[in-house]
């Protein structure tokens, strides 16, 4: 083992000691393999100096150079057990909405694979999960797995009985089911829709209904989340414009997973939003959109962090949350080498990115 300064250190090079914060956070645990955004995170915090394995003081030969940068680009997220559940679950709901009709839809099978990937949730966190491998053909299959994840937590947490969160789960992954008979070439569209075309995806919330409505494994709710997930509380939604007193608990709890789901996921046209930034869009729409009170839970809920938690800012500054102001959940303060920025005042900085 060596101690290298941090500028010294390479690409692919494995840290064997916990590298620390200034205020005594792990910010790197021991067994780290660097990538260039690891190498960003150490200078960005300052850090002098790294212990890493088998360092070697020799420039290494041009060949090695460029098998140790393939093998860099090749480096992929670990495959953890939610992550490989998660991918079976895309894999098999991609079979479901590349068939010309849910007749026959294997919800039993749908049912055992929720399950599974359902018995990892203590692993999923809504701010920091990305899929190991995204495709943008693939976004309406992941809003939908995503979707199914967060509503089960949602349920969870605005207090919904223990024997509804499968079925909110399942309301969420079946939510936009209904696009199986939407045209395809509306569906791919590589830029933003014609108001025509706009017109015609809203048409998934019935087909969506009329698709669930017979199917007996699923309660009234979950088929009732397909047609209603885009009602809004004041009656302004659609497809029938009704307001809250009519709409059912699933189709609110959906919609916030959709809404957050829909612009932290990347789409042929545009880039991913910060997921902070989305949250301070659905607390501002919880006002007539949605059910404010599940809104604010589920803030509250996703923003939960211990001070320690690395992110970076919208300016690309990275820095550590030392102090978390439950009035303002999505504006904390984050230390930034050594200064503090208050983002309750700093209005023109958000959170870009957990980093961990």
């Amino acid at each position: 083992m060596s101690v290298v300064a941090v500028s010294k250190v390479k690409l692919g090079d494995k840290i064997i000691e916990d590298v620390l914060t200034p205020l005594g956070s792990v910010l790197m645990h021991k067994g780290k393999i660097l990538t260039p955004k690891d190498i960003d995170i150490l200078q960005a915090f300052l850090v002098a100096e790294v212990t890493i394995e088998n360092q070697q003081g020799e420039a290494k030969s041009g060949e090695e150079k460029k098998e140790n940068s393939a093998a860099v680009k090749k480096v992929q997220l670990p495959a953890t057990n939610l992550q490989n559940e998660y991918e079976k679950m895309i894999d098999l709901m991609r079979k479901v909405f590349n068939s010309s009709t849910v007749q026959g839809m294997p919800v039993m099978d749908i049912r055992v694979q929720l399950e599974r990937l359902l018995q990892h949730i203590a692993d999923y966190k809504i701010l920091t999960f990305i899929p190991r491998v995204f495709q943008q053909d693939d976004y309406l299959l992941h809003k939908s797995v995503t979707s199914a994840l967060t509503s089960y937590l949602i349920a969870q947490w605005v207090g919904q009985p223990q024997k509804e969160w499968m079925q909110v789960a399942l309301a969420g992954l079946l939510k936009d089911i209904g696009n199986v008979r939407i045209d395809k070439s509306i569906l791919s569209k590589p830029n933003a829709l014609t108001p025509e075309e706009n017109e015609e995806m809203k048409r998934h919330t019935v087909f969506g209904y009329q698709l669930l409505k017979n199917v007996a494994a699923l309660n009234e709710g979950v088929k009732l989340a397909a047609l209603q997930h885009h009602e809004k509380v004041d009656g302004t939604g659609y497809p029938l414009g009704i307001d809250s007193t009519k709409i059912h608990p699933y189709a609110k709890i959906v919609s916030i997973a959709d809404i957050f789901h829909s612009m932290t996921l990347n789409k042929a046209y545009r880039k991913a939003a910060s997921p902070y930034l989305v949250l301070e869009q659905l607390l501002s729409e919880s006002f007539g959109k949605l059910d404010p009170a599940y809104v604010q839970i589920f803030i509250e809920k996703v923003t939960a962090f211990h001070n320690g938690t690395v992110v970076r800012l919208s300016d690309e500054r990275i820095g550590e949350i030392i102090f978390s102001d439950r009035t303002n959940p999505t504006r904390p303060w984050v230390s930034v080498g050594g200064a503090i920025v208050n983002l309750t005042i700093e209005r023109h900085l958000h959170i870009k990115e957990v980093i961990k």
